[in-house]
């Protein structure tokens, strides 16, 4: 542990990724506290505004204060990118520990499910599973279609890690110890496996969002919700591009890219703790 705290502590790209990311949630908070984020509903204002000191970022079409879409819609793309992110992962640690660690016919069954479904393409079946349930669609209910797919990439990384790391001698040395299988897993396996685990979470919050974008750009997301998906979405279906109205569609792709960026630092960093020869030596 103490090993860890100290690659932490030299670990400039996560360091650089949490604080980018918390000025970012900061900048939301204090957004939710001087911005009237009823006026992101639609004819709260008049339509295509331009910047300006009354609207800081202007109006769409359909009369919606674009700094009032911008302060609800980056938390609510989050907030899916989370809860697909954390069920993926949650599911993805329970089968690959017990494909991992247990071995024979279950292992087997996890391995060629998760292998069969990697192959199957990821957006091609949200698509249709989106389609299908668009009128009822919440971003809740998105995150959970999203997470639906998101357990099978960690299963099958977490399953490797935990294939390597149950012959090492001090897994044996536990169970001369008289551990049971549940206490090795809990108290020798996951323990070195924390950082691989947090940055197998970041990796699949940062998928989610995107896979979360994707649908919501092809109008296949809550179309009652400013997220930032939506209003690129609506920017597109409007043809704010060729209209010139650069405040429509500009702030979401400056703040999605600001994410990921955010996000990538924090997973590098993450993997370069969980992942020994990734380390510096200097």
């Amino acid at each position: 542990m103490d090993n860890v705290l100290y690659h932490i502590r030299r670990n400039g790209m996560l360091t650089a990724g949490f604080v980018a990311l918390f000025l970012m949630i900061a900048l939301w908070f204090i957004g939710y506290m001087t911005v009237d984020v009823k006026q992101a509903a639609p004819l709260s204002a008049r339509p295509d505004l331009p910047p300006s000191r009354e609207f800081l970022l202007g109006t769409d079409s359909a009369g919606r204060n674009m700094l009032a879409v911008m302060v609800i819609g980056a938390p609510a793309t989050l907030q899916i990118g989370l809860i697909a992110g954390a069920l993926g992962t949650i599911v993805g640690t329970i089968l690959g520990f017990t494909a991992g660690y247990f071995g024979g016919i279950v292992d087997s069954v996890i391995r060629s499910i998760a292998d069969v479904g990697l192959t199957v393409p990821a957006l091609a079946v949200l698509v249709v599973i989106a389609s299908v349930i668009t009128t009822t669609l919440s971003p809740e209910i998105l995150a959970l279609i999203i997470a639906g797919l998101a357990w099978m990439f960690p299963t099958r990384t977490i399953r490797s890690q935990v294939l390597t790391m149950r012959e090492r001698a001090y897994v044996e040395v536990a169970r001369l110890n008289g551990l049971n299988n549940l206490e090795i897993i809990f108290k020798e396996l996951m323990p070195n496996l924390l950082p691989y685990l947090a940055a197998s979470f970041v990796g699949a919050v940062s998928a989610a969002v995107l896979a979360a974008i994707g649908l919501e750009a092809l109008g296949l997301g809550p179309q009652s919700e400013p997220t930032l998906g939506m209003t690129i979405y609506w920017a597109r279906y409007y043809n704010g591009l060729p209209r010139g109205m650069w405040w429509w569609w500009a702030p979401p792709l400056l703040i999605i890219i600001m994410l990921f960026i955010a996000l990538f630092m924090i997973s590098a960093g993450l993997d370069e703790i969980a992942n020994p020869r990734a380390r510096r030596t200097t």
